[in-house]
């Protein structure tokens, strides 16, 4: 190769070595994938894993601090969904290079953590990571084989209005042997098209709620008291649960790890008619030991 040659294609590294994550399960990724190190900016939610939060915080949900994320020199942004539209919009403007995953199915997940090892040149990693995910769900659908039954589950996503779970949710209640009970909204894009009338839940009668209120702790007594819901199933054999946001409403690594994990102990109370243990009297009951 000549020198001039030389010179123009080393003006960049091969793949991306200073990554901005907007949302926690990009991050997540990459630290899975023994990428951590190139994460030089993280959103100011990312919980996972607890050393990412000495990172430099850049963005919220919906908004982003531009100068900080320019400050910090990126050669890649990475970002969930048109909600984080108007931001990648901004910065492409701005030039910065922004890849923008929009995953809602469980395979959509999978393939997002293939993607991610792809573009910062850790794909086999990432393809190990994705087959240990994908075992786990495998693990979770035979065990539900051997459920008494297959339950009727509401998961509630917010609370007011009330909204059923989003797409990988829904598939992952059927994957541990339940019903979702909204199972048809699960096709819905946003969060409007999951909007359900409280008594309409009610008429379709759960045997057991799961709530997980994205960054609020879920309180059983709204639950318990909307209208139409005291001969609801779930309530009456108080099989009420949260699982926290932070386990299952990113689209990555934790949903189909440790949320996957709660949600199988949940579904199979519901199903043997056996509530887990409450930690303190008028909690929602969790899958947590």
């Amino acid at each position: 190769m000549n020198a001039q040659l030389s010179a123009l294609l080393s003006s960049a590294p091969r793949h991306p070595r200073r990554v901005v994550c907007l949302t926690e399960e990009t991050t997540e990724v990459l630290y899975r994938i023994g990428a951590g190190d190139l994460v030089v900016g993280v959103s100011g939610f990312t919980v996972r894993p607890p050393e990412a939060r000495r990172k430099p915080r850049v963005s919220s949900f919906l908004d982003a601090n531009f100068e900080r994320i320019l400050e910090l020199k990126p050669d890649l942004v990475l970002g969930f969904s048109d909600l984080q539209a108007d931001i990648g919009r901004e910065l492409c403007k701005r030039g910065v290079p922004v890849y923008l995953f929009n995953q809602r199915s469980l395979a959509e997940i999978l393939q997002a953590v293939r993607l991610t090892g792809a573009l910062v040149g850790r794909a086999e990693p990432a393809e190990a990571l994705a087959v240990e995910l994908e075992k786990n769900l495998e693990r979770h659908s035979d065990a539900a084989q051997s459920l008494p039954k297959r339950p009727r589950i509401f998961f509630e996503e917010w609370h007011e209005p009330l909204i059923s779970g989003i797409r990988w949710c829904s598939e992952l209640v059927e994957v541990v042997g339940g019903v979702d009970v909204c199972q048809e909204s699960r096709a819905s894009q946003g969060a409007k098209g999951r909007i359900f009338d409280p008594e309409e839940v009610a008429r379709r009668d759960p045997e057991g709620v799961i709530a997980s209120w994205c960054g609020r702790k879920a309180r059983r007594e709204k639950i318990a008291s909307r209208p139409g819901w005291a001969g609801v199933r779930a309530v009456l054999d108080d099989q009420l649960y949260e699982v926290r946001s932070s386990y299952i409403l990113q689209p990555g690594p934790a949903a189909l790890s440790d949320g996957v994990d709660q949600l199988a102990r949940i579904v199979a109370a519901v199903a043997k008619g056996e509530p887990l243990p409450m930690a303190r009297p008028g909690d929602l009951r969790t899958a947590l030991t």
